[in-house]
Order: C-alpha cells, then structure tokens, then sequence
C-alpha cells in the first residue's frame, strides 16, 4: 500500500476522494490502493529540559546555560495525538511508499518529517508538492511526486528554526525570569516575539518624549488655488534622503536625479513669519514656471501573506491572526492558492491557466469580459521565475466560490480584484507643477490629474476611497486652472501655526510591515523586497508572535492602536544584549535560516552562532550585580481589544517550576504562568456578560449563532469550518 500523510482530516478527505479511496477506516481512508491518513499539525515537538538532564527539572541560575548535546523529539502529550500517531505508526510500518502530503512550506515539512521519524518510516518517501487544493492540483501534484531528498534543506531550516527557538527561548526565559521577575512572574523571552515587543516599546517611548516643536507656515491663494512657501531641506533631511538612495540603488532602482536645495529657511518663530508675510501681502504674485507631465502607474502587486493581513487590518480592522485563518480556510475550500507566501510573483508556469482562472471569477465579469479573447498582458512585474521559489502569490483557483462567511467574501474580493487587475492597463495621470514668486520668497503649488483610469476601474475612483487611505498615500488628485508663465495679479498671503506630530503608534498593519522589514518601514515595493531578506519571523509566524504578545500581557489594544504595557516597557528596558532585542540583528538569524533553505549556509554553523550568543547572554546576565527588577501589573484589557491567543509559540518554556522547589523563584514563576493561562481566552474578544452570550451572532464568521459547550462557547456553523472559540471565565 501507498500511504499519503496529510496535516489535518479535512485535507485528507480532499485527497482520498481525488485518488479514489473511499473505505473509512479509523484514522484512515483506503481505497485502490492507497491509505490516506493524517496529523493535527504538530503531532510530535522537542524534547523538555528534564528529559535531557534532571537537574534541568528545577529553574535554577546555576543551570544556565542548558545545551543538549543532542536534540530528539517526543510525542506530544495527549491522548488524540498519541491515538493517532499509533495508526500512522502501524500503516507505516507495512507501506510500500510514503507519501508526505503535508503543508508546502517549512513548518508542514518538519511536521511531518518528525512524525515520520518518530513512527520509524523505513520506506522511500515522496514529496507532494501543491499551492492549492482543487482537483486539478492535486492529480498534477501526484503525477509530479518528487523525491523527499530534494526537501532536505528546507528541513534542515525548519528544524534548526525549531532547536534555535528552544535554545534561546528556554535559556532566556528562564535567566530573567529567575534573575529580574521578582518571583511572580514568568518573563517570556523569544528570538523573535522579544525584538517584536522592542520596536512597540521603541516607538512608544519615542511618542511619549515627543517634543512639538511650534513652526508657521507662508502660504498664499492666487487664483483660487493654495501655493506653498517652497523651503530648505535641513542637514537632517538631506542625510535622510541620501541614506534612502542608497538603499534604492542597493535594490536596482534608478537613483533620483539630485534637485537644487532653494527656497527659504524653515519659519520657527512668529516675528519672522510677519515679516515675511508684511514683505509680499503688498506685492504682486507672478507665475515663474508651468511644468505638466505625464506618468504611468503600474497596477497593485498581487499579495503576499503579510501585504494581505496589512490590507485588511486596513480596511477591515482584522487581526493579523483572524486574516490567517480566513486565507487558510479560502485555501481548503479550493478558491485561493496556498497562503503561507512571502512573493508577490508568479512563476511563467501559471500564465497559461490564467484565462481559466479568469473565467472562473463568475462574479467579477464586467472586469473580466474585456479580457475575453484577447492576449493578457504579461508584466515582470508580475510573472518572474527568478522571484518565485517554493510557492507563488496568493490568486483565485478560478473555482466559483460557495458558502463563504461574511469575512471570507470581503477577502476572497480583494485577492480576486488584485488578481483582474494585474492584466488591465497602467493608470496614465499627469502631475502639473506650477512655481510662483513674490519679492524673491519662491511659491510651489502641484496638482494631479487621472487621464485613463487603466486597472484603477477595478478598484473604484480615488473619491471612493477613505481619506486615511489618501493620506497614507500622499494622493492629491485635484485639477489646477490653466496657468501661464509670466502671469502676475494679486494674492491673498497667510500665515498658519503648525506643531510637528510624533510619529504614530503602531497598528497591527505597520506592525507586520515593520517585522517584514526589520523595523524600518518601507512603502516602495521594490525596496521592500529588497528589505524582506532581513525580516523577522517567516510570514505564517508572525501573527502568531502579535498573539503571543497580548497573551503574555505585554501589549494591549487601543482602537487599532497596539500599545506596550507597563510590564512590557520594563522588560525591553531591563534587556541590555542587543542581539535578543534588535530587530536588525534578529532580522540577520532569519535571513541566514532562509540562506539554510537554500543551500548556501550550514545549519551547523548557524546552531553553533547560536549557542555561543546564549552563552554570552547568561554570562552578561549572571554578571549584573544591579538590583534591576520588572514590576508586575495586573491585566486590565481595554474595551473592545483582541488581547487574547489560540497559537503558542516555540518561545515559552514547556515545563514550569515545581511548586515544592525550595527556591521561591521556582514556585513563584508557577503560580504565575498558571495565572498567565488563565488570562489566555479566545481569539476575539466579546464585549457583552457571559449568560448573553448564547443566541448572539457569531462575532467570527457572522453567519452562525454562539452555542454553549462543556468548557466553552463555539459557533453553531463550526461543522462549516468556523473557529470561533471562547472559553467559560
């Protein structure tokens, strides 16, 4: 028999019925010659402290650092997981074949990789390599089966992920824990969730000693139409745009043609203000230059995992994690490929299938009728092999879309708008620059307008769109009068008082932006490709790691605004190693993980770099003889925030001190991560008392009705795949 292994039943099921297995068995599917069974994502994990040395068991300074000489995996604990794994176990042992048929992506091969493993596969093993779950996929994939050897190093990657993680996240947590918790608390430290929290706490503290500065601005209205004082760029500013050239040019842009530094100096006090106002009221305002030119404006990239959580914590205030879960449920209900993507390309091989995906968007065919019959456009920008690697981005399977909640639809709409547009023409505008002067003080006004809509069609005018989205880009699409060159009548000058802002607090769509670039926030998309080879985390991790953050209570939520606790501040503070915080250096680990994946770096190498940083860490650590200590709030969630996580993270230790440990360290940081647990709800957060809860509407899909199980409350649509879960207070 050939024996497919899958992530979860659902895929399975999928599976058996394409390869014509129908016989249910317990924990399988068999049927012409095949037996398909299946995991619960991870079935197995790395083993804990004490089970590679007993005096690991007890929290204790002296033990730091602890370094496996080997690391070996375990069955998880539970009883499901130990049922099941039992049946895989067995049917492997009689298989002709393996067949691993698990997620295409890091986390899926070491999952099943370790079941594997663990189950004493002996076997050859196939690889069934997809990006999406329809009919057509799958027969392709099976008939393309590739050898496991070839998916080596993306293990590799993955484990020395995992052993990193372990590394780091154990000895790190426990060394401050132990050393600045006070004994109440479990101080949660990971590779990845800790430079996360450093550039929230950052920022936050970068708002909070915000000084405005006052500072005026000379404006005048000639013609109706606003002119501005044009003004000198600062010494600041200028070393700002030559570090942004440098980074366009690293990432194979052209560099921007140098302009001249003119205009006047900044206004920063009131008196100078008048007098330049007293010098030009009595003046007459002439036009010195009328400029028009014409520009493209290539349609949106087509999404990635992390642009499309940014787009709908945009538009529709989801979550990061919330945005996760509709994609993979879009992509098990076969209508979007596979989500887990970190490219906005598409390989050569799709642009064939394009039609057929086309027509298969019954709903979008005013947009697509016009590309009926006709030759569709193929960009670089969107078709390049050179940018695609395990998977391609995210687009519609071309299957009609049926069943989907109200949350689905809004994403299944922007992927396949996206998609449509890609094949449409460049938007054409024109930027019109008018220059005016007054007694030699130089004036600038620019409009824009839309000659041919091109792709924006699909998307609506700009007047339809929200103004915090015009702000964000910067959009002026307003038509100026016909201007001449030598023109010159009177004016109307004005002088208006501004402060300068601090910058914004972080949401969870800059946020994700931010980790995507390590920490600096790029908009230009080139650039941001560019960046993304030094971001922190991998795409499907990284909502989990902002979930991690409010379950640890070291960030809330106010309105979108994503906010440090007291408890978070100070352990961002009290962290003196720049390597467990920086998000540029913590960006460098991930980008050497990615180089694993590829062949050009040893996993080795990077285990040992590893182990000596940990070692540092607790040296520098042990030596602080300051009486540093974090102080411990309570959890007060704001109104209406999402604090609250279904996902743990490699980061947290799986064993916690034992209450009858002599030292108080030990016992205390139970109770407390007991305590943590406890404030751990679901993955939404309903604002209304618990015995109103039954009947209400789903606060997760909207279709459904909230049901009351034994331990909590759920949805009455989760044999349709909701997931909302609440657990009783």
């Amino acid at each position: 028999m050939k024996v497919c292994i899958a992530e979860k039943p659902s895929v399975a099921r999928e599976i058996a019925e394409v390869l014509g297995a129908t016989q249910r068995m317990n924990g399988y599917i068999e049927g012409n010659g095949y037996q398909v069974t299946w995991t619960f994502g991870h079935l197995c994990t790395l083993k804990e402290p004490h089970e590679y040395a007993e005096n690991w068991k007890r929290w204790s300074l002296g033990s730091l650092p602890m370094i496996p000489p080997r690391f070996g995996i375990k069955l998880i604990e539970n009883p499901t997981y130990e049922q099941q794994f039992k049946v895989i176990e067995s049917l492997m042992q009689n298989a002709e074949m393996v067949i691993n048929c698990g997620d295409a992506g890091q986390e899926g091969e070491l999952i099943q990789r370790w079941v594997m493993q663990k189950a004493g596969c002996k076997c050859p093993v196939y690889r069934l390599w997809i990006s999406s779950l329809t009919e057509e996929a799958i027969r392709e994939g099976f008939q393309k089966l590739k050898e496991q050897t070839e998916f080596n190093k993306l293990y590799e990657a993955g484990l020395s992920r995992a052993i990193g993680d372990w590394l780091l996240g154990m000895n790190a947590t426990r060394l401050y824990t132990l050393r600045y918790g006070q004994n109440r608390q479990v101080l949660s430290i990971g590779r990845v969730q800790t430079p996360t929290l450093a550039l929230i706490v950052n920022r936050q503290l970068e708002i909070q000693n915000f000084v405005p500065k006052q500072y005026w601005e000379l404006k005048t209205v000639y013609r109706d139409t606003t002119f501005s004082a044009i003004l000198r760029k600062s010494e600041e500013e200028l070393v700002l745009e030559a570090e942004k050239q440098k980074e366009a040019i690293a990432a194979g842009k052209k560099p921007k043609k140098e302009e001249e530094n003119r205009g006047i100096d900044p206004i920063t006090d009131r008196e100078r203000g008048l007098a330049l106002l007293d010098q030009i009221k009595n003046s007459p305002f002439t036009v010195t230059d009328v400029t028009k030119k014409e520009g493209r404006e290539a349609p949106l990239r087509l999404f990635d995992l992390t642009s499309l959580q940014v787009e709908c914590n945009k538009k529709f205030a989801y979550s990061a994690d919330e945005t996760l879960k509709i994609i993979q449920s879009l992509y098990e209900k076969k209508v979007a490929t596979y989500p887990r993507v970190d490219t906005t390309y598409l390989s050569d091989d799709i642009y064939p299938k394009c039609p057929g995906i086309l027509k298969g968007l019954r709903d979008y065919e005013t947009f697509t009728a016009p590309l009926t019959g006709t030759a569709l456009l193929k960009s670089k920008k969107v078709f390049d092999n050179s940018k695609v690697t395990d998977h391609h981005a995210i687009i519609p399977t071309g299957q009609h879309p049926q069943n989907l909640t109200d949350m689905e639809r809004r994403v299944f709409d922007l992927i396949a708008r996206r998609f449509i547009a890609v094949f449409y023409p460049d938007c054409k505008f024109a930027t019109t620059t008018v220059l005016g002067e007054v007694e030699s003080i130089e004036f600038k006004a620019t409009g824009k307008q839309i000659l041919e809509q091109g792709w924006r069609v699909i998307f609506g005018t700009p007047s339809v769109q929200s103004q915090e989205e015009k702000e964000e880009k910067g959009e002026e699409e307003n038509v100026l009068p016909a201007f001449v060159k030598g023109e010159s009548g009177p004016h109307v000058p004005d002088l208006y008082e501004k402060w300068t802002q601090p910058p914004r607090p972080y949401t969870e769509a800059t946020l994700l932006r931010a980790m995507e670039t390590a920490g600096k926030l790029v908009d230009n998309d080139e650039l941001r490709d560019a960046l993304k080879e030094n971001g922190i985390g991998r795409p499907s991790t990284r909502a989990a790691i902002i979930e991690t953050l409010f379950k640890r209570n070291y960030i809330r939520k106010e309105k979108k605004n994503l906010i440090a606790t007291p408890t978070g501040v100070e352990l961002i503070q009290i962290i003196h190693e720049e390597l467990l915080k920086s998000a540029e250096l913590t960006g460098i680990w991930e980008k050497k993980l990615r180089e694993i994946e590829r062949r050009t770096y040893n996993a080795g190498q990077f285990l040992e770099e590893l182990k000596q940083m940990v070692s540092e860490i607790v040296m520098s650590v042990l030596s602080d003889n300051s009486n540093r200590h974090i102080t411990i709030q309570a959890s007060a969630p704001e109104k209406g925030s999402k604090a609250s996580v279904k996902t743990e993270d490699a980061d947290k230790p799986k064993k916690e001190p034992k209450k009858r440990s002599p030292r108080k360290s030990a016992a205390a940081g139970k109770k407390t991560e007991q305590a943590l647990g406890a404030v751990a709800a679901s993955s939404v957060e309903v604002p209304v008392q618990a015995d109103d809860f039954v009947g209400q509407s789903c606060p997760l899909c909207g279709k459904g009705t909230v049901i009351k199980g034994k331990t909590a409350y759920g949805c009455s649509e989760w044999k349709s795949g909701c997931t909302f879960r609440k657990p009783f207070e």
